[in-house]
């Protein structure tokens, strides 16, 4: 029978505390199966490293040694991953007792850690340091190892399809010399799943609508430093689709004016990808008929003998609903009024799918989000939907110091300040300066986008430009001035922009050997301007168009006061096509005139073209010169047109690498006067190009070659411009 329990060896756990773990009472007998509960329930706590019983005489005496608290952890030797992200992975904490049973657990959770972020090679060891009072330091020394690179991907059981063109379609890319800027190349569990769904995603737009991913194996190399990846694949035969009908119940809805919605005619080859386009289609334009929440169902019926698809749309009818509200979330910084004034729909207003497509162009044209999220829910009555506004705030404040080079500009400096948010009220501010060997300039602007709040834009520039044309044309010139401006929309697509400017303009350092049409224009004179701008724009993205058209005119009047008067007209249009893939097809044309009123033009009002406006000939390289000085003098009429095909180089999308390959033709004059050269001709131009979006800033290189072009004219073969912001 036990009469006493005696605990020794403890130090911060009271032996009470020990005896009540234990479960034991005196007086109990002894008997093994108690005792070996008492020990598992001690060793349970995960307090001690070690416990014993012993008997003596009617006493058990128990034993413990217990495990060292924790004082601090740290790790060692990591630099791919920081300590917080690394403290915020493990369990164990300051003050909290150490077992080798929670240490083993943090290291494999490490482990996972790095495993996902591709470094299959890291070796993790855990080190004790011995403190006073039974305390320890935990220290973590890692070898963090190589990324685990992919090195090869294959596919078994495909033959529609070759190896490179499904490797084009999935997100993990094998490695290659370009990696060091791509992360696809770094094996990713979770990617691979992504790609067998991707792998799916493209047999169906294809018209396989049995295929299968059997399996997706990755191997890792004995020395753990790349994984072979092998997807193998069932692809199934290819359907067409032998019939489309529309199945639609939906209220003074003819069925048949839904079909312009819908893509895919008899013969074609089955696509997902279609089909659901086609839905969100049909939905939209019952949107714009005032039917929300509309249920499109795609029916399809299988013929396998045939290999055939019979699809049929079903559409449902639901009510007509109204705005009860209209729910922003995610604005930090921005004001919600900002965001409400570009929304087209108010509460109270029948639920409109186009506007609502309209109000997140226009959300995605002031540039605040990086990621606009709009979609309808249900209100608290069937008739009623909450629009649901969900942004996320991308930074607007600037403050950039630009490098860069160009042919043109040799080296180019620029400092500005710029916030296009400011209080988060919509209110864009910018002070500038920008330097090179041929540019000096400083400009400040200010523009409110909703004046008196009204949706009027209001605003000024102040500006002093010094520019040197001396290569071109033997002068100097510097402008100092102010410009106001207003902008208004009169429709969806339709712009104004009103403006008024007043400049002082001085034509100097003239050499002794220049023009004398530009010796004669040489001094100061003062210019007084109103001007208007017409935009309008159906292009499908405000930023990066792929499709739709803008066309733009714009028009000066000079002679409200000051020394010039003149009329100065410019127009612009730009055609998008999109073809295959990511291959989009520019068509764009430009012209202008400048008309004197009972005055010559004077030679800062007229066109200069060549350089980035007509690739293939140097800046100022086309129009009429100076037989005997070869000066510029510029035209007073101008027509510039480009054909250009832009598409990707088969490279990873981070790259940011595009290629281009253009036509420039066109041609500048108008200058009749003694001594000059004016040929009003075509010129004609192609080239390729790249756009490189780096990590330094973007890089544009053109090649071109002139290939119709006059005697006068200074032709140029390469383009090349680099810039950083930091």
């Amino acid at each position: 029978m036990i009469e006493d329990i005696a605990v020794e060896g403890n130090q911060r756990i009271e032996a009470e505390t020990v005896r009540s773990y234990m479960r034991l009472q005196t007086g109990n007998a002894y008997e093994r199966k108690e005792l070996d509960a008492a020990l598992k329930r001690l060793y349970a706590t995960g307090l001690f490293a070690d416990v014993t019983f012993r008997r003596q005489g009617d006493v058990l005496v128990v034993s413990v040694v217990e495990n060292p608290v924790i004082n601090q952890i740290a790790f060692e030797g990591n630099k791919a991953l920081d300590d917080d992200s690394l403290s915020a992975e493990v369990q164990l904490r300051p003050r909290i007792v150490y077992t080798r049973a929670r240490v083993q657990s943090d290291v494999q959770r490490l482990l996972q850690l790095y495993r996902v972020s591709g470094r299959f090679a890291a070796v993790i060891e855990p080190k004790i340091i011995q403190l006073p009072q039974n305390r320890i330091n935990l220290v973590f020394e890692i070898q963090e190892g190589t990324p685990t690179e992919v090195r090869a991907i294959r596919f078994l059981g495909n033959e529609e399809f070759s190896d490179s063109e499904l490797r084009s379609e999935i997100s993990t890319q094998e490695s290659a010399w370009y990696s060091f800027f791509s992360t696809t190349d770094i094996y990713d569990p979770d990617l691979i799943a992504l790609d067998r769904e991707r792998l799916r995603q493209f047999y169906l737009n294809n018209g396989y609508v049995d295929f299968r991913v059997l399996s997706a194996v990755a191997e890792l190399t004995p020395d753990r430093k790349d994984f072979f990846i092998t997807f193998t694949v069932e692809e199934g035969e290819q359907y067409t689709i032998s019939s489309v009908e529309i199945d639609a119940s939906v209220k003074d809805v003819d069925p048949e004016t839904l079909r312009a919605s819908i893509a895919d005619e008899p013969g074609d080859i089955y696509s997902a990808e279609r089909i659901e386009q086609a839905i969100q289609d049909i939905k939209f334009e019952l949107g714009r008929r005032g039917f929300a929440f509309v249920e499109v169902r795609p029916r399809t019926q299988r013929n396998r003998e045939e290999r055939t698809i019979d699809l049929t749309y079903q559409v449902r009818e639901g009510p007509r609903v109204y705005v009860e509200r209209i729910d922003i979330e995610g604005n930090t910084r921005t004001l919600d009024s900002v965001i409400r004034r570009e929304l087209q729909l108010i509460e109270g207003d029948a639920f409109d799918t186009a506007k609502l497509e309209r109000s997140r162009r226009r959300l995605r044209a002031i540039d605040y989000f990086s990621n606009i999220q709009i979609q309808p829910e249900q209100g608290t009555r069937p008739d009623r939907a909450v629009i649901k506004v969900e942004v996320e705030e991308q930074p607007t404040g600037e403050l950039s110091l630009g490098a860069g080079f160009s042919t043109s500009e040799a080296v180019i400096g620029d400092v500005s300040i710029r916030e296009r948010n400011l209080l988060g009220r919509g209110q864009d501010l910018r002070l500038g300066l920008s330097l090179s060997l041929r540019r000096r300039e400083i400009d400040l602007s200010f523009t409110e986008p909703y004046f008196l709040d009204k949706p009027i834009a209001a605003g000024f520039d102040i500006f002093n430009t010094n520019l040197d044309f001396q290569d071109e044309s033997s002068f100097d010139q510097s402008t100092t001035g102010f410009r106001l401006r207003s902008g208004v929309s009169l429709s969806q697509h339709l712009r104004l922009n009103l403006n008024y400017q007043f400049r002082r303009d001085n034509i100097k350092n003239v050499g002794a050997t220049a023009s004398l049409f530009i010796q004669q224009q040489q001094g100061v004179a003062f210019t007084s301007s109103v001007g208007y701008t017409l935009r309008y724009d159906q292009t499908d993205d405000p930023i990066t168009p792929t499709s739709g058209f803008v066309t733009t005119l714009e028009q000066e009047f000079a002679g409200l006061g000051g020394d010039v008067r003149d009329i100065r007209t410019q127009v612009r249009h730009a055609q998008f096509f999109p073809l295959w893939g990511d291959f989009v097809l520019q068509q764009s044309v430009r012209g202008g005139a400048v008309v004197g009123l009972f005055e010559d033009i004077r030679i800062n009002r007229r066109f200069f073209v060549g350089g980035d406006t007509f690739r293939g000939f140097a800046p100022s390289g086309v129009g009429p010169r100076d037989v005997a000085t070869r000066d510029a003098l510029g035209g007073e009429f101008f027509a510039v047109g480009t054909t250009e095909l832009q598409f990707p180089l088969g490279l990873p999308e981070e790259l940011g690498m595009s290629g281009r390959v253009f036509s420039d033709y066109g041609t500048a004059f108008g200058v009749v006067a003694n001594g000059v050269e004016d040929d009003p001709s075509p010129r004609l131009s192609f080239g390729v190009g790249v756009t490189w979006k780096s990590p330094f800033g973007p890089m544009l290189f053109d090649v071109s070659r002139a290939v119709l072009k006059n005697d006068f004219d200074e032709t140029e073969a390469f383009r090349f411009s680099f810039g950083t912001r930091f």
